[in-house]
């Protein structure tokens, strides 16, 4: 299989930027302990198990969010892996990727792939912010966790926005104008290569982009009762973790489309 001369190089930091904001984080301890809650506490087995609360020390809604991240991962996975069979079959007609996404706004340079690893490390960095408004929920500090939600919410919007904007730049076509029709990119068809190409590129990067988009309003509408003081009348902040669950997952799976559609 061809690779591209950014394959080598560019997963490998991406994925050591993605663990270094989650591991190396200094209030991350805080946050993985209180995640686990009473898990990591020593409880008699006939107390946990006899009834009237959860055996796996979870609330309800994180358990139900857990199960929904590993149905829609697999979902994702088998985009994934769609791509990459096809890819091998078509490996002498697959397009070289830095080829076609070399643009950058407000500027004419040639600048392959800069401008959606600037996306992808926009997206880490707010997931970083999520993991400090979970901290902050943690403390009880409305404060944080208004200023860190809203940190969040900013960093998907232009996510969302620069997405949208390589939408309009892969369907415009080499010549880069939206309005010849002739060889401009769609469902069905595609002037950079095999039709498949253009195929997986709008359904993964639309799949995603559709959870990135649920997540801002997600993430906004629990800003906004952050902001009313809802969470802090009920005296605990699960709700911001039950989303920043959500967020971490969307995160991590465009480090994986990243990394499989783009670089490879």
């Amino acid at each position: 299989m061809a690779f591209s001369r950014y394959s080598l190089d560019l997963p490998h930091l991406v994925f050591s930027v993605y663990s270094l904001t989650l591991q190396t984080n200094p209030f991350n301890k805080s946050y993985l302990s209180n995640m686990a809650g009473e898990a990591t506490q020593v409880i008699d087995q006939k107390d946990l198990w006899g009834g009237g609360r959860s055996p796996f020390s979870v609330s309800y809604g994180k358990m139900m969010m857990w199960f929904f991240l590993i149905s829609d991962a697999l979902t994702f996975g088998g985009f994934l892996t769609a791509l990459g069979f096809q890819r091998h079959h078509l490996v002498s007609e697959w397009p070289i990727t830095e080829e076609i996404f070399f643009h950058f706004p407000f500027t004419h340079a040639h600048l392959p792939l800069l401008y959606v690893a600037l996306m992808t490390f926009i997206l880490i960095v707010s997931s970083v912010t999520m993991v400090l408004a979970v901290e902050a929920g943690h403390r009880m500090d409305k404060k944080g966790v208004i200023k860190w939600m809203a940190y969040t919410v900013v960093g998907g919007a232009i996510f969302l926005g620069s997405q949208a904007w390589e939408w309009y730049t892969f369907i415009a076509g080499p010549d880069g104008l939206i309005n010849t029709w002739g060889d401009n990119a769609s469902l069905a068809r595609n002037p950079y290569g095999p039709q498949l190409y253009a195929n997986f590129f709008f359904f993964i990067t639309g799949f995603h982009g559709t959870h990135v988009f649920s997540g801002v309003l997600l993430n906004l509408l629990v800003l906004i009762r952050s902001y009313q003081g809802l969470y802090e009348k009920r005296g605990h902040y699960e709700m911001v973790e039950k989303v920043g669950l959500y967020w971490h997952f969307v995160d991590l799976v465009w480090v994986f489309v990243f990394t499989f559609f783009y670089l490879i």
